[in-house]
């Protein structure tokens, strides 16, 4: 059973980095041929992708977004790192991690609980 878990600090004050981890287990994260997934829900809004890293260190940004984002793995810890730089009240959010299976397939069959992030002074 694959378990998603997002860590990271609550409260980020703007024009700074946000940095979240998501740790895995279950399952290994370079296991053919997951997408590691970034998504973030606005308060009062639908979700939004952010990005992903695959299983083969391949990654994807959302051009809205991709200019401010870095999304790694550390495959000795078997975790996904988001950074998103310059963050702006309008990043406050929860953000999940999510698995999509690849191969073919579509949508996510994995998420992590979410954590919420308030960018705030």
């Amino acid at each position: 059973q694959v378990q998603l878990q997002e860590s990271g600090p609550g409260l980020v004050k703007p024009s700074q980095t946000l940095s979240l981890i998501c740790a895995v287990s279950g399952g290994s994260i370079t296991t053919n041929y997951y997408y590691w997934n970034w998504i973030r829900q606005p308060p009062g809004k639908g979700l939004e992708w952010i990005g992903y890293t695959t299983y083969s260190g391949r990654n994807h940004y959302n051009p809205t977004l991709a200019s401010r984002i870095s999304i790694s793995r550390d495959t000795s810890e078997n975790r996904i790192t988001l950074h998103l730089r310059s963050v702006t009240p309008e990043d406050t959010a929860v953000y999940y991690c999510a698995r999509d299976p690849g191969g073919g397939t579509s949508g996510y069959d994995h998420w992590g609980q979410g954590t919420q992030v308030t960018v705030s002074s």
